[in-house]
């Protein structure tokens, strides 16, 4: 019996120094008040959004929590207000899968707030078939939606200049392949799906980096984020089967919500960080991406297509 204990209590000891040294990331070290400033966090009612509006909370923004679930917000915002003791934190319907719900969200969101100086671009999805647009719903909502939902918001952005864009991405991006002739097309099997989600993260970097290209000498930055990989509530769409193989695992070796989002807060108030815009940062540091994701020409045209499909249009 003691020596299981001994064996056990070695086991956990190594598990918490192998997790807090290699495993759990690099904390934002920041500690830039956000007070006076407005920020949008999507998909605040849970996982990393919800641990990035609570660091914004705690630094004294006002946070808009642009969520697609009323009830599920709520709760998440009444535990943000009290953990954080920032009463400025509210919700703002936002549906990343319809169009027309994010055209609602920025036209309510533009009378209502005076002020927009932080956008985080973190909702997401992997799951299968359409957007109530026609889109595979990866690339709907995790690229389109959010696509549409800066467009509309960039004006605000610039008058409140200095101001920051950060685009949740994934190292997944490095599975993705840019085919802009068939965006309409649920996904079916395993291998699609995580190759769709790969699609959407690949169009995410290359939206950052073109977003840079045009907003330079606005001061307004953009940048893209590699979270690492993080337990959250997307692993709740998986089948029994896999969930029983792949829960433990990233239940032990996944991130926290709150490790992960360090490098998404990092992108959102470390200073000095301007001339990295368009970037595509992980553990806090700029890091390379994938040859794909440094294609300008392909960055250009992924956002003349998305221009298109969202129904904007140049003057």
């Amino acid at each position: 019996m003691v020596t299981w204990i001994v064996a056990s209590a070695i086991v956990i000891a190594l598990y918490i120094l192998i997790y807090y040294n290699f495993l759990s990331g690099v904390p934002c070290r920041s500690d830039t008040s956000l007070k006076g400033r407005t920020a949008i966090v999507t998909g605040a009612n849970s996982g990393l959004g919800k641990a990035t509006a609570l660091d914004f909370a705690r630094r004294g923004a006002r946070v808009i929590a642009a969520c697609r679930s009323k009830q599920r917000a709520e709760a998440a915002i009444l535990d943000i207000r009290k953990k954080s003791g920032n009463n400025q934190v509210i919700y703002m319907h936002l549906d990343l899968g319809s169009l027309k719900s994010v055209r609602v969200f920025a036209e309510t969101f533009l009378k209502s707030e005076p002020h927009l100086h932080l956008l985080v671009n973190n909702a997401g999805t992997g799951a299968v078939g359409l957007t109530a647009d026609g889109f595979n719903a990866a690339w709907g909502v995790n690229h389109l939606g959010h696509f549409l939902l800066t467009s509309l918001l960039l004006d605000r952005l610039k008058q409140c200049a200095p101001s920051r864009i950060v685009v949740v991405s994934s190292v997944a991006h490095c599975l993705g392949r840019v085919d802009l002739t068939d965006l309409t097309s649920p996904t079916a099997g395993f291998v699609s799906r995580l190759c769709s989600y790969g699609t959407s993260k690949l169009c995410n970097v290359l939206f950052a980096r073109e977003l840079a290209n045009r907003l330079e000498g606005t001061n307004v930055t953009s940048y893209s984020v590699h979270p690492g990989f993080v337990f959250t509530d997307a692993f709740c769409d998986l089948g029994i089967v896999r969930k029983l193989l792949f829960l433990p695992i990233a239940f032990l070796f996944f991130r926290t919500p709150a490790d992960g989002a360090q490098t998404i807060i990092h992108c959102a108030v470390q200073e000095g960080i301007e001339k990295f815009s368009g970037r595509y940062f992980a553990d806090c540091a700029v890091r390379k991406v994938s040859p794909r994701a440094r294609d300008d020409a392909v960055a250009r045209k992924v956002w003349e297509v998305s221009e298109r499909l969202a129904g904007l249009h140049r003057d």
